[in-house]
């Protein structure tokens, strides 16, 4: 699928094109991965992290906390505090008060 630039004379960005998109997500899944191993090699070889918890030892443990976490952040703005300051579409000019005030030569 190529969405078309707004501007056609403008040379799409890096981003634009798919496999450069797909050559970041390959490259943090890689980077995700590799930090996943090392803490559970550190796990295998007896590593202490002088946790507070016993949960903090498990390998993966801050992976998971990190992306769950953030699942919450992204649920927890869009369905409570994304009501609470969203207004109206007309909020600051209602439909009724912009008809009158768009009037013609008779309002003068």
């Amino acid at each position: 699928m190529k969405t078309e630039s707004p501007n056609p004379d403008e040379m799409p960005g890096w981003f634009d094109r798919k496999e450069n998109v797909q050559k970041v997500l390959t490259g943090l899944f890689i980077g995700c991965a590799i930090l996943v191993l090392i803490d559970i090699v550190f796990w295998i070889t007896g590593y202490d992290k002088h946790p507070h918890f016993k949960w903090e030892q498990w390998p993966g443990f801050y992976a998971v906390y990190g992306f769950v976490a953030c699942v919450l952040l992204v649920l927890v703005s869009k369905y409570v505090l994304r009501p609470l300051v969203m207004k109206d579409e007309d909020y600051y000019e209602k439909k009724e008060e912009a008809d009158q005030t768009k009037g013609g030569p008779e309002d003068v």
